[in-house]
């Protein structure tokens, strides 16, 4: 993939957290969720690639845009995988809470895992901890392995968890083991990412999220030199045959980086929304201007930039067609061409 890429598919990721970030706080998630993905869909029109979408708001006759197949970019560039979330954290941006982004991985075609729609065990962590931890121990061992490697004690980690019912064993296990739990009430890919930014305070990611989630996170951990483990968790015969339709001969297997994000290159993207771990939110200025925060790297050559960009808002046509897109004039809360 050409280097120039990466910065082409940060102002993709941008652009969708510009048009889902009026609706921040206005407890209308579908509006959010629907202005990102029309925005981040346009976008797409001027980038070099010719990409398939592997990851996306799900199948042709589920999503009008973004859907699982469509072709998307330019066609005039490399064939390209890609993995997108428009608005990862739709109910974040509802209720006005931290860690909203917009997400877009990156990878030659053929590389990506065909993720279904359902949730997945996930262990993320960082950098130190790469090669020592397995996702089959018991969460007990799991964490002493971590303390150890650490150099820590087991009281001493951070573990972060989705705030969800199906994880109250494993939080009875992290209570009765001792360790500080950080809940996270959205948000599955930033939260998978923390464990790789020293500055987030967290030392491991447990818990059980979405699968397609996974394989975004698992991109960005490649780009970080983090890891992620990850099991499937079919709820039933559907899902399982869902499953293998979609190639995944053994569902209940342990997934490595390998086998969710390829041996190649990947480029990752995302612009926070709201605040988050490691990124800024969409901040109103003054002069119809706003300021977006956002990360992007490339596993190939670990180069890692945070882009701090301000946008003139009367300038960007299609993210006032993206607002138009998702209701009539009097349902806008802004209309920032204007």
């Amino acid at each position: 993939m050409e280097r120039e890429l990466a910065l082409e598919i940060v102002r993709v990721t941008e652009l969708a957290a510009l048009a889902s970030a009026p609706w921040m706080g206005r407890g209308d998630k579908n509006s959010a969720d629907g202005a990102a993905t029309s925005a981040m869909r346009a976008m797409f029109d001027s980038v070099s690639i010719r990409g398939t979408v592997v990851i996306g708001e799900g199948e042709m006759d589920e999503a009008p845009m973004l859907y699982i197949g469509e072709e998307v970019g330019s066609l005039n560039g490399p064939e390209v995988d890609v993995a997108v979330d428009p608005l990862e954290g739709t109910e974040i941006v509802a209720k006005g809470l931290n860690n909203a982004m917009s997400v877009i991985a990156v990878a030659p075609k053929g590389q990506l895992l065909h993720a279904p729609d359902m949730y997945m065990e996930k262990l993320a962590f960082g950098p130190a901890l790469v090669g020592k931890l397995s996702i089959t121990d018991p969460m007990e061992v799991t964490l002493e392995k971590a303390a150890g490697a650490l150099n820590k004690k087991v009281s001493d980690l951070t573990v972060m968890i989705l705030d969800r019912a199906r994880h109250e064993e494993l939080v009875k296990v992290l209570r009765m083991v001792g360790v500080r739990i950080k809940f996270l009430s959205d948000g599955d890919v930033a939260g998978a990412m923390a464990p790789a930014f020293p500055e987030a305070g967290i030392d491991l990611y447990v818990g059980s999220g979405g699968a397609p989630e996974g394989v975004l996170a698992a991109a960005a951990l490649k780009c970080l030199d983090g890891e992620l483990q990850a099991r499937l968790m079919p709820a039933d015969d559907q899902e399982y045959n869902r499953c293998i339709q979609m190639g995944i001969a053994d569902p209940y297997r342990v997934l490595t980086m390998d086998d969710m994000i390829g041996t190649g290159d990947v480029i990752f993207a995302a612009t926070g929304v709201t605040p988050g771990e490691f990124l800024g939110g969409v901040r109103y200025l003054s002069d119809q201007r706003a300021e977006t925060h956002s990360i992007v790297m490339r596993a190939k050559t670990k180069t890692i930039r945070f882009v701090k960009s301000l946008h003139y808002l009367p300038n960007k046509p299609l993210l006032d067609a993206a607002l138009v897109n998702v209701g009539n004039e009097q349902s806008m809360p802004i209309s920032v061409g204007k």
